[in-house]
This record gives structure tokens, C-alpha cells and sequence, in this order.
């Protein structure tokens, strides 16, 4: 099957590059895979490094003079290269690509997946959806029912859950643990607790939240937690609030790392408490890893960890509710070693790569047999 992905991306890009990624390396047998996207971005840069992926500039530019020119050398493209599928993973290239494929005799089938929780009932989302989706993909069951609510209902929606390497995840022994730790923190008490975050630094992760919730603890209790939230550097506004709330000893901060391995071996906890989340690419890995992890009740999160089961679900942006469970956590009322195992166990189970790749191929088979029953009764003759 030959395939177009695009993507919009220049910067790192997030989950939709380790999703994009992803679906390349784990259906190279497959598909025959063609990229585009722009070249400044982390997506580009990773998969030029891909034998088996050809790699093109792609630009989806919104204003007019410019996307212009951009739609018809795609158009040129698509007819030139007669692909099956287009997969697209954005609005603007998703809109260039419904547009150049317009009226073409040889038109791929344009697979959409929608990767966050926006609202899809603009004018560009009910055009995208009346003319430019044979099927969309919805990353979590929360998402699928945005979709079902939308223009998007009229063409087939399939939830594929995000594929987690959990042969390069895997828990850390004892010793990757202690080095981990001495290398953040230095020397911890016997007792501390790391919680650890992967997820980005943005003030909609929530992480603030924590850092809040952790300084409301006695002293005793709140000597004993770290905080390791992984991400750019936090802006002067949320180092404020840090230093507000006398937490700075409390909290590193490494960085954009390059391995979230060993941040995830650093820590007892992993968390994410985002006040708006999709499948969360962040918390699955960090279950991955064999950590418990603590989650808010946005968007598709508690789909990823059964409360009580692998970690534990709190109200969106609920400090009481924080504090409440840092202090049983504190007393030792939990399991951390048998919650990691399950919440291990349940990534291998439901978001493994290879689900993810079989589930993405029965969306493109299903998209490409629609698209060219659609043109055989087009051509039919009256």
C-alpha cells in the first residue's frame, strides 16, 4: 500500500511526531511510506533517518498567496504519484490535501486522526469532513465521541490507541534507580519519594498543581517528596509561583531529555494532571516503565489508568484532592511495587506497537476499499 503522511509540525512537535514515528518504523513491511512535512521540525529530522521512508518538505501554509502555490504542486504530486492512502495529522495539511485531491481521477484516501481534544465544528471542520475524509481516527474513546458528534459521523471512525515501545521502556533495576536519583537530587533519604512528570512543562499539564498540593504537606512530610518534571524550561511566571509557594528545593527541572528513561528510573510516581489531554503519550510511557501513575480526569487519561488499578485518578485541577493522596502515599497505604506491575501489564495489553500498527493498517484497507468503490460507481455508466 503506498501512503502519504503529512504533518504540520516545525518545533518538536510532541505526540504527534512519536505518533507519526511510530506508525513509519512499525509498518515498514507494510506500506510503502512517503513524508511530508516541514523541514525545521523534529519530525523531519528523525525520519530522514529512516531507510525505508521518503522524506519531502511540506509546507501548509494558511495565507492565501502562499497556500495557493502549495496546494497546486501537491495536486501535481498526487497525481503524479497515485498514492492510496493520504494520512494527514493536523487541520492545515489536512485542508491543502482535501483541497489538491479535489476532482482527481486517482485520488488517495485521506485517513484524518484527530490527536487532541479541540472542537471540530468550524466551517473548516465541516468542509474537511464533508469533502476530505474517507475515515478518521480518534486516539482515545473520548475523542471518538467529539468525532461522533461532529460532521466527521458520516464517515467511518475507528479509536486506535497509541503503540508503546515497552521493549525500550522497560522498569528500572535497583542500581539504574539509585543512579538515577544521585544524579537529580544527590543524596535522598531512605524514605523520599519522587514524582515524576514527562509530559512538558506547559501550565496546562497541571504540574503546578502538585508543587501546590506537595506545600501544603506538614514539613515533615513535604521533606520527603521530590518533584521531576522533564520539559522546556518553565517560564518566569510558573518560576514565580514555585519560589511563591517556598518549593524550589523541591522540584528539578533537567530539560528536554533526550532519553525519558532516566527520569522514569528516578521516580516512585509517575503524573500527569493536564486540564486538557488526548491519549497522553506521557502517561503510558510512564506506565510502561512500571510506575503507578497519577492522573487527572481529562479527556482520554482515565482510558489509559483504572483508578485504584494502576494508579489513581483525581478531579481535574483538584489540590485537595492532591493533597488528600500524598498523604496516604506518605503513610505507605499503597502498593507501589504491585500498581507498577499492573500498570505495566496493562501497556502491553492495549497499547502495544503491534496493535497499534494492525489496527492503523484495518483503517487504511477499510479507507482505500471505500474510496474505489466510491470511484467505480462514479464512472459507472448510466
Amino acid at each position: 500500500m503506498k501512503v502519504l503522511i503529512t504533518d504540520i509540525h516545525h518545533g518538536n512537535g510532541g505526540g504527534h511526531v512519536t505518533y507519526v514515528l511510530s506508525l513509519l518504523r512499525e509498518m515498514a513491511g507494510r506500506c510503502q511510506f512517503t513524508l511530508a512535512a516541514p523541514e525545521t521540525g523534529r519530525l523531519f529530522r528523525e525520519a530522514s533517518r529512516l531507510s525505508h521512508v521518503r522524506v519531502l518538505p511540506g509546507l501548509y501554509t494558511s495565507r492565501v498567496f502562499s497556500a495557493i502555490p502549495e496546494i497546486r504542486n501537491l495536486r501535481r504530486f498526487l497525481k503524479t504519484e497515485r498514492f492510496d492512502i493520504a494520512h494527514c495529522n493536523g487541520g492545515a495539511d489536512h485542508r491543502h490535501v482535501m483541497l489538491a485531491s479535489l476532482g482527481l481521477r486517482e485520488a488517495p484516501a485521506i485517513v484524518w486522526t484527530k490527536h487532541n481534544t479541540n472542537k471540530v465544528d468550524s466551517f473548516g471542520h465541516r468542509m474537511r469532513a464533508r469533502f476530505g475524509t474517507q475515515s478518521a481516527i480518534a486516539v482515545c474513546e473520548f475523542v471518538e465521541q467529539q468525532l461522533q458528534q461532529s460532521g466527521y459521523a458520516r464517515a467511518p471512525i475507528a479509536v486506535v490507541r497509541n503503540g508503546i515501545d515497552t521493549t525500550y521502556l522497560q522498569p528500572a533495576s535497583a542500581t539504574q534507580r539509585q543512579e538515577a536519583r544521585q544524579a537529580f537530587f544527590g543524596d535522598l533519604p531512605d524514605n523520599a519519594l519522587v514524582f515524576g512528570s514527562i509530559g512538558g512543562t506547559d501550565l496546562n499539564k497541571g504540574w503546578l498543581l502538585l508543587v501546590e498540593a506537595v506545600s501544603l504537606l506538614p514539613p515533615e512530610l513535604r521533606s520527603r517528596v521530590r518533584l521531576l518534571v522533564a520539559g522546556d524550561p518553565p517560564n518566569q511566571d510558573m518560576m514565580a509561583r514555585v519560589r511563591e509557594l517556598n518549593m524550589q528545593d523541591s522540584v528539578h527541572f533537567p530539560g528536554l531529555v533526550a532519553d525519558v528513561r532516566r527520569v522514569l528510573a528516578a521516580s516512585d510516581v509517575g503524573f500527569v494532571l493536564s486540564y486538557r489531554e488526548a491519549a497522553s503519550y506521557a502517561s503510558c510511557e510512564t506506565m510502561a516503565a512500571g510506575l503507578p501513575t497519577l492522573v487527572s480526569a481529562a479527556g482520554g487519561l482515565p482510558e489509559n489508568v483504572r483508578d485504584g488499578q494502576d494508579g489513581w485518578v483525581v478531579p481535574v485541577g483538584d489540590v485537595p484532592a492532591l493533597h488528600a493522596y500524598l498523604q496516604q502515599l506518605l503513610a505507605g497505604r499503597f502498593c507501589l511495587e504491585t500498581l507498577g506491575r499492573n500498570a505495566r501489564s496493562r501497556v502491553e495489553q492495549e497499547f502495544s506497537l503491534s496493535k497499534f500498527a494492525a489496527d492503523t493498517e484495518i483503517v487504511y484497507r477499510r479507507a482505500r476499499a471505500y474510496r474505489q468503490g466510491h470511484r467505480r460507481v462514479v464512472s459507472a455508466p448510466l
